[in-house]
């Protein structure tokens, strides 16, 4: 069995943590909230849609994020929005986007601020 086919131990995270200790991380959040889904008026990262930040000791970054549905019209677009958005920031090395499906992203996943913007506080 491999990494992707065996049974998640309870008690793992459903996310992985980001490096938030990083002096990258700040910049990175703040290029993520430069990308917005167009129908939704509330930056992704506010969103709850990036889920990890993963930066590496060589300045590589590593995103893992979802979309509000599979369904979505820019789903193949929006990784690539991201990885430009990153990729232009001071000291990166690389970006790496990757979207899953696992966790469902749901309305809990997003800051107080991006719920009362869209009228749900």
């Amino acid at each position: 069995m491999n990494a992707e086919t065996e049974p998640m131990l309870e008690g793992t995270p459903l996310i992985k943590p980001s490096s938030t200790d990083h002096a990258l991380y700040d910049s990175v959040v703040e290029a993520c909230r430069s990308v917005f889904d167009p129908e939704v008026p509330v930056n992704i990262y506010d969103m709850g849609l990036i889920y990890t930040i993963d930066i590496s000791e060589e300045n590589d970054v590593s995103i893992v994020m979802s979309l509000t549905a599979p369904g979505c019209p820019v789903a193949g677009e929006m990784p690539g929005w991201v990885e430009e958005a990153i990729s232009g920031l001071a000291g990166v090395k690389s970006v790496n986007v990757e979207l899953v499906w696992e966790p469902q992203w749901g309305l809990d996943m997003m800051s107080d601020e991006a719920r009362l913007e869209l009228g749900f506080m």
